[in-house]
Order: C-alpha cells, then sequence, then structure tokens
C-alpha cells in the first residue's frame, strides 16, 4: 500500500496549506488531490517528481514509509526556523462548523481530507476526545437575554452512538439528523431523542437513534458578548440609598 495520501496531507499540515493552495502549486484539481489523499487514486510519476522536488523528499520515501512531522520540518529552510517550528506553543486545533461550510459538512462530514481541509480554531483545552466546534446563526437555544444567540460558538466532544444512553437528560448536544445539524437539549425516550429549544416558541424535534450520523455533547461555550461583571456592591449602595431617603421623607 502506498503511504502517498497520508504523506500529502501530513505535509499539507505542518506547511498549513489548504486542499486548494497545495494542488494549484503542481496544476491539479482539487478534487485529484483529495482523491490521492483518501487514497482512491495514486499520481502520475510527473505529478509525483514535482511534488518530492519541491519539497526535497525522496520518492522513495513519500510512497513507502510514514513520514513524522520532525523529518518534515527538517525539509526546506533553515535550522533556525525548525527550532522555531518545534518548540513553539500549540493549542488543541479544531475543526470548526460555520454557517458557509454547514450545508457541506452535512454531505461530507464522514470524509478526512473535507474535514482536514475546514477552517479550524485553537483553543488552550486539553480534550483527547475528536472535538467539533460550531458558531450559532439562530436564538433557539436563547430565552428573553440569557442563553446562546448568534455568533457565539460551542464546542462539542464525540458520542459514539452507542453510548448515547450515558447523557443526562437536558445535555446541550449538537446532533447531525434528517440532513440538518441540531443544537437542542438532549432529552432520552426509549429509542427516540427528544430535542427541545431553550426558546419557548420552538417545537421540539423528535429524532430516532437509528437517523442519527453524529452526536457531540456540548462541553463548552463562547459567548460573542462581553458580559458586565460586577461585584453587587453597587447595587447594594444603590439600596441603601433608596431606604435613606424613605427615611428621611418620614421625617
Amino acid at each position: 500500500m502506498s503511504f502517498f495520501g497520508k504523506n500529502i496531507r501530513k505535509i499539507r499540515s505542518v506547511k498549513t496549506l489548504s486542499q486548494q493552495s497545495f494542488a494549484e502549486l503542481f496544476d491539479l484539481k482539487r478534487g485529484t488531490l483529495g482523491a490521492y489523499e483518501e487514497g482512491r487514486s495514486e499520481p502520475k510519476i510527473e505529478t509525483l517528481i514535482k511534488i518530492a522536488n519541491y519539497f526535497s523528499i525522496p520518492i522513495d520515501d513519500l510512497l513507502t514509509r510514514e513520514l513524522t512531522v520532525n523529518e518534515l520540518l527538517k525539509f526546506k529552510g533553515d535550522l533556525t526556523e525548525q527550532l522555531e517550528a518545534i518548540n513553539k506553543e500549540r493549542f488543541t486545533t479544531i475543526p470548526c462548523i460555520t454557517e458557509k461550510n454547514s450545508a457541506d459538512y452535512i454531505n461530507y462530514f464522514d470524509k478526512n481530507s473535507f474535514i482536514a481541509d475546514m477552517v479550524h480554531v485553537e483553543v488552550p483545552i486539553d480534550i483527547k476526545t475528536p472535538l467539533r466546534a460550531y458558531i450559532i446563526t439562530n436564538l433557539e437555544m436563547s430565552s428573553q437575554d440569557q442563553g446562546l444567540f448568534p455568533k457565539d460558538w460551542v464546542i462539542g466532544e464525540f458520542v459514539a452512538l452507542e453510548n448515547y444512553k450515558k447523557l443526562k437528560n437536558g445535555t446541550l448536544v449538537l446532533i447531525l439528523a434528517m440532513n440538518q445539524l441540531i443544537l437542542r437539549r438532549l432529552y432520552i425516550v426509549h429509542d427516540q431523542l427528544t430535542l427541545r429549544a431553550d426558546h419557548k416558541s420552538i417545537d421540539e424535534i423528535t429524532v430516532a437513534v437509528s437517523d442519527v450520523k453524529e452526536l457531540w455533547s456540548i462541553s463548552a461555550v463562547f459567548n460573542r458578548r462581553v458580559t458586565e461583571i460586577s461585584s453587587g456592591i453597587e447595587e447594594k449602595l444603590l439600596m441603601l440609598e433608596q431606604e435613606f431617603a424613605k427615611l428621611r421623607g418620614r421625617l
């Protein structure tokens, strides 16, 4: 089996190149590059030579073994650049579902090449399970001036479908089912999932477990709005002033 697809995907990651940018370097179509990365197709010898020469990688290594990140960091660039790349602090990188890519995500959520090419966010968290970030686009999880609003975003931890019963009722989840992404609170009734919005005017949705393609339990919420932080002292002083005013009025 050729390691070409895995290696070029790793090269893109190390060099921070999108599929489109990488493909343009070698006069390829993005779809052709995706086929290489998924192992559905092998490159022509001319293309292989171009890529190997460009990154100064022996053709034999590119094809016959999986290259390490450290090896790739040594290709091109001086020692200072290599040390900076090795020593640079890195946060957890998470694929992010946005309003622009959500339709494609519904169709290609199970394609590694698509996930690798999504916009990513970096967050200072240390969670070992697969993660997804999701940007809110509606008011379904808002209640008056509380809850989640458009441009807020959440991070979900992957839940295997066979483990869905371990989730507590009321858990905030992101579910891919019925060709849509649904962010709601989860309530389990036998083999049915009831998904309820916090907004009172939104009807609940019932989904059969068999129709669920992905399930993510929300573990972090990031609000776009800056909430006012108050110690409560100002409110207490105002209340005292009002009480003193009432007493003075009685004298």
